[in-house]
């Protein structure tokens, strides 16, 4: 009997003892659940709380706030003088395209749009007046000797706003190129250059991987033409982002058969295809939409090639594109002499234009520029357009000092381009915010941001190593008595304030 109550009595005690610790843990998580508060983390030098799912975001109003200030910064940026000085009038000769004189009636029907099908294409009459022409025409007619468009332009809000919202009434796969182009056209006939997000944002280049062996990036293909304008340079075609439906914005609408028979389900639901090119056209390098909405880049295309002439040259310091051989210009330690003889690099603004290019190309970390185009019609006195940019922005964690060679060998940049870099390189002109913030009017910040903090971060990084290049090269040139100035005054002709 004693042995029977002992048992129980410890039996209790047990339960009582349970019940104590489960009521203490109860009470701990009531008292964590209310008095919780946001964990703080470190980003860059300053706090910013730590959100949950249900959450605005990281530091939603402090991000906001430093949005405001990026935008700021980037309205003084295109408000300063080395931008906003207006131009002297442009001459006749030195626009690319011209509205052709009011015709006769007889003459009419050769100078009408047509396509191979009129099916969601609107029945325009265009006139002499820019009012009723659509952005794109705006965008073709304004082209001049010098730049793809003019400062502030305008046209370039509708352009864009055309390039992400249109109507798209045909799809077709552009021929040429080792991975997948589209051309898209929208009702009233303007054409937009397609390219498909092939992997995410903050996924860096392999390290073991070739240049020439890189996926071509959506997102690097926007962020390039944001930052040719920020460097006042407006060589790149108006590019922007834009969700597409892969079933009703590309299969349905296309008339490209070989694209068609592409289309195929994916094991978990999604819409893929892949085309036909040289490399990277194969089921097991298909774009997929999640499970139809596919992210990709729009850039309007130019003017057609029987409207205006493009010369393609190739570039001096174009890599080798081998596993084993080096080009010239990584073995001659003259090389940039002989190049300086060459025509057209002998004369005129031939190579200031070329290492306005190589700047470009070392800040975002492309590559991959073994070419170059010009409009035929101005011949060699012209800007280079700066195409084809969709390999850069691979890493953010490694420079690439061989981009910037042309400029180490050759100490040779415009007076123009030199001050906006130094400008950019100031706190309230920081490129890197300024670049947050041109970045953040593109439709696709609202899926995620173009570049990642780190990439950004990497743009600072690199306008420095370009100052302090050409810093270098100043250096250089006043202990070796050469007299030869690295400094390039194209100032004085385009009549442009340089006060800061």
């Amino acid at each position: 009997t004693t042995w029977c109550a002992r048992r129980r009595a410890r039996t209790i005690c047990l339960s009582l003892a349970f019940i104590t610790i489960s009521l203490h843990l109860l009470l701990v998580l009531v008292s964590l659940s209310i008095h919780h508060l946001p964990c703080l983390t470190t980003t860059g030098g300053r706090k910013t709380q730590m959100s949950g799912p249900g959450s605005t975001g990281p530091s939603g109003a402090d991000r906001s706030g430093s949005w405001e200030s990026d935008l700021l910064k980037m309205k003084a940026l295109f408000d300063h003088p080395l931008y906003s000085t207006p131009r002297p009038a442009v001459p006749e000769d030195d626009w690319l395209l011209k509205v052709k004189p009011k015709v006769k009636a007889s003459e009419k029907s050769s100078l009408m749009w047509k396509s191979d099908t009129q099916d969601g294409y609107e029945d325009i009459q265009w006139n002499r007046s820019s009012e009723s022409h659509p952005p794109w025409l705006r965008f073709h007619l304004g082209i001049t000797r010098w730049e793809l468009y003019p400062h502030q332009d305008p046209n370039m809000e509708l352009l864009v706003q055309h390039l992400a919202t249109h109507r798209i009434v045909s799809a077709v796969q552009k021929s040429g190129g080792t991975q997948l182009k589209l051309v898209m056209s929208f009702p009233n006939y303007g054409q937009a250059l397609f390219k498909p997000k092939k992997q995410e944002r903050d996924e860096e280049s392999n390290y073991n991987l070739y240049y020439f062996s890189d996926f071509e990036r959506h997102n690097a293909e926007i962020a390039a033409f944001h930052l040719d304008r920020i460097l006042g340079y407006r060589r790149i075609p108006p590019v922007v982002g834009r969700l597409v439906n892969v079933i009703k914005e590309i299969k349905d609408v296309t008339t490209d058969r070989k694209l068609a028979r592409t289309f195929f389900t994916s094991p978990v639901g999604n819409v893929c295809f892949y085309g036909q090119c040289s490399y990277y056209c194969s089921t097991e390098h298909a774009v997929c939409g999640h499970p139809r909405d596919l992210e990709a880049s729009l850039a309007v295309m130019l003017p057609d090639l029987s409207l205006a002439t493009r010369r393609s040259w190739r570039s001096p310091w174009r890599r080798s594109y081998s596993r084993s051989k080096l080009a010239s210009w990584e073995t001659d330690p003259d090389y940039c002499e002989t190049i300086k003889k060459t025509p057209p690099y002998d004369k005129g603004t031939r190579l200031v234009d070329f290492m306005d290019m190589v700047i470009l190309d070392f800040l975002m970390s492309n590559m991959d520029r073994h070419h170059y185009e010009t409009f035929e019609k101005f011949g060699n006195d012209t800007f280079l357009l700066h195409l084809d940019n969709g390999r850069g922005f691979g890493r953010h964690s490694k420079d690439e000092p061989s981009i910037l060679a042309p400029l180490t060998q050759c100490c040779r940049i415009r007076h123009s381009t030199w001050l906006r870099l130094r400008l950019l390189s100031l706190p309230q002109y920081h490129i890197s915010d300024v670049m947050r913030a041109s970045l953040s009017q593109d439709p696709l910040h609202k899926v995620a941001p173009l570049l990642s903090e780190p990439h950004l971060t990497a743009l600072s990084r690199r306008l420095k190593t370009v100052l302090e290049t050409v810093s270098h090269c100043q250096e250089q040139r006043r202990n070796d008595g050469s007299g030869q100035n690295v400094i390039y005054d194209d100032l004085a002709h385009l009549k442009w304030s340089t006060k800061e």
